[in-house]
């Protein structure tokens, strides 16, 4: 039986590089679920590997569907972005096991519709400086840089991932990202435990 890690962090902390070398591990032979997104796609973003990015209208007629897994709307200095989980053909527990990116909501909601034993979560952390630098640096990267957004978003972090919401989800063993190789490497090690009993590849 396949699981879904669910792995989460603040902005700038290094989920995608994370995300990216779990797939490629061929020790636990992830594959990707791939979540959904009403925002702009930004620089260096390819449609269906960071997000599937659609639109208000896409988001409704899958939410009637009964569809969507679960969702989180932001109400930015750009309009309101929806990120969202659908349920689709794609996911295969019984065959394999799976990663994505996702919020401890994310996490929760995972658990609500699959099972709490079906979802681990990788909760990676950074101290928050470091954090801001990574933020700002990829910011500038951008055509048009979206300052006030990076700055809502590193406020809504220290909210949405507070010590109350991580304890209320049961999530007490994070993995800290000051060192990229060594942060896989535990990661890799909780995992291959988690992980044991999935069948497939």
């Amino acid at each position: 039986m396949g699981k879904i890690v669910c792995l989460m962090g603040k902005s700038s902390s290094g989920k995608d590089t994370i995300y990216k070398k779990l797939l490629a591990q061929d020790k636990t032979a992830l594959r990707a679920i791939v979540p959904y997104t009403t925002r702009p796609i930004r620089a260096g973003e390819k449609e269906g590997v960071e997000y599937h990015f659609t639109d208000e209208a896409a988001f409704q007629k899958l939410q009637e569907q009964g569809r969507v897994i679960e969702s989180r709307v932001y109400r930015t200095y750009l309009g309101l972005w929806r990120y969202f989980t659908v349920a689709d053909d794609n996911v295969d527990l019984l065959r394999y096991s799976y990663v994505m990116i996702g919020t401890l909501e994310t996490y929760t909601q995972l658990q609500r519709f699959y099972g709490a034993d079906k979802v681990l979560p990788v909760m990676i952390e950074l101290d928050d400086g470091e954090r801001l630098r990574r933020a700002l640096g990829r910011e500038r990267k951008q055509e048009h840089p979206r300052y006030e957004e990076m700055c809502r978003r590193f406020l809504a972090d220290a909210e949405d991932f507070s010590e109350e919401k991580l304890a209320e989800a049961g999530i007490s063993r994070t993995f800290y990202n000051d060192n990229v190789d060594r942060c896989l490497s535990e990661i890799m090690d909780f995992l291959h435990n988690g992980l044991s009993d999935r069948t497939g590849r």
